[in-house]
């Protein structure tokens, strides 16, 4: 299938051995003061805020309309349910640690009363607001963050990610690379939080199978020229080169092509990995044989619902989507705050994250649902929900983690998109 699945107990699906590595979940925070300020009485309806800090702008703003309309979609598959809790969306602009659109769009988010912020994509982003924004009692809630250092934040209880850490995606890139016969690796690396951190499980899982990591270059958000960062790692010669890196890809590949490195010893992460035929994205040769990873369940498993997203975000008036990455996530993320929300009868902050971790397995004796609808109805009657997602199972733990996650590996084609790697 091409997919890497780890549950808390440490179960491995798909054909990716590894070994020496497990989960650790740590205890988070408790907060005492929370965003939003609504508790209603039974039969009433709740009118919960929600914005969004996206990458409309930056490094990544490639990722920003899948997770855009991932969260639109969600509000409206919950506002049509009517079943107690009706969602606004307050769309903002992340941007990136360069152009710092973050300055000006968490004041006004807060400003305008939400009760939690999605986003942002990039975890280095995400650093740079997060105690402004659980300082004012407002869950801040990624569905993108890989970052290990969210696992261990001093949050209030107030952080949550639909997305895994990179211990996982960097031990499946780690493994994927060693089993290709790849004796020595390169790596040109992003200098963040994001970028050292995944690149520090990969050089791990790369040496523990027997592995050398030969060069590994960093650069700076809002660098242009990476000649120096190209020129390091070729000339160490290394049999696969690891591109750990944002949209900065689309400078670096056409002087690794020049370079004459070729595709099959090209390997991508999510914060690249992107479908640049059909987006027309000239990347100077083709990629095809080139290989990727990216958090979540196979895009091949869930044509159903990208099919329906697609349908909606075109019929709201938006291009079609060309790019599915942590659509599923963002969409979860509303979902879930949604039935937080619901099973707390509140839109205060604090109220909404302490039912979090319940209303995704994570606590309790939850029954099972896979719809908004079908698990309001259960919290409705009295019941607990547990929340099973687009994106997998989710089920947080305690500071906020999913403790079952899925990993997809990629290839690319002739037409340098990427499919599901057989």
């Amino acid at each position: 299938m091409g997919v890497f699945t780890r549950s808390r107990a440490g179960s491995i699906l798909g054909g990716i051995a590894v070994v020496g590595v497990s989960a650790v979940f740590l205890a988070g925070c408790a907060g005492d003061s929370g965003g939003g300020s609504g508790t209603t009485e039974p039969g009433e309806s709740l009118d919960l805020k929600i914005g969004t800090a996206l990458p409309v702008t930056g490094n990544l703003a490639f990722l920003g309309p899948p997770e855009i309309a991932g969260t639109e979609y969600a509000a409206s598959e919950v506002n049509a349910a009517n079943a107690g809790v009706t969602i606004e969306m307050i769309q903002g602009d992340s941007g990136d640690t360069d152009n710092k659109a973050y300055e000006t769009e968490i004041p006004r988010l807060l400003g305008e009363g939400v009760s939690a912020i999605i986003g942002a994509a990039s975890s280095g982003t995400s650093l740079q607001f997060i105690d402004q924004v659980v300082g004012a009692g407002v869950i801040q809630f990624s569905p993108a963050n890989t970052s290990a250092a969210f696992t261990t934040y001093d949050d209030n209880g107030l952080y949550f990610r639909t997305a895994p850490s990179d211990t996982l995606q960097g031990e499946v890139l780690g493994n994927l690379i060693a089993e290709s016969g790849a004796q020595t690796l390169g790596m040109i690396v992003l200098n963040d939080s994001y970028g050292t951190g995944l690149a520090s499980f990969v050089k791990d899982a790369f040496e523990a199978a027997g592995g050398t990591v030969v060069a590994e270059p960093t650069y700076n958000t809002g660098d242009t020229n990476f000649s120096a960062q190209v020129s390091e790692v070729v000339a160490a010669n290394p049999d696969a080169i690891a591109l750990i890196t944002f949209e900065e890809v689309k400078t670096i590949l056409p002087e690794l092509f020049a370079a004459g490195v070729p595709a099959d010893k090209l390997y991508f992460v999510d914060g690249n990995l992107s479908q640049f035929g059909s987006n027309g994205i000239d990347v100077g040769g083709s990629l095809e044989g080139a290989k990727g990873t990216l958090p979540g369940l196979s895009i091949d498993t869930i044509t159903d619902f990208t099919d329906s997203l697609n349908t909606f975000w075109v019929d709201e008036g938006n291009d079609e989507l060309t790019e599915f990455s942590y659509a599923a996530e963002s969409y979860d993320a509303v979902i879930l705050l949604a039935l937080a929300s619901l099973a707390a009868g509140s839109t205060d902050g604090v109220a909404i994250a302490d039912k979090l971790v319940e209303v995704s397995g994570g606590s309790g004796d939850g029954e099972k649902c896979t719809t908004f609808a079908e698990c309001a109805e259960i919290i409705n009657g009295g019941g607990v929900a547990d929340y099973d997602g687009i994106s997998g199972p989710i089920t947080f733990d305690d500071v906020g983690d999913p403790t079952e996650a899925s990993i997809g590996i990629y290839q690319y084609t002739a037409d340098n998109d990427y499919v599901a790697y057989e």
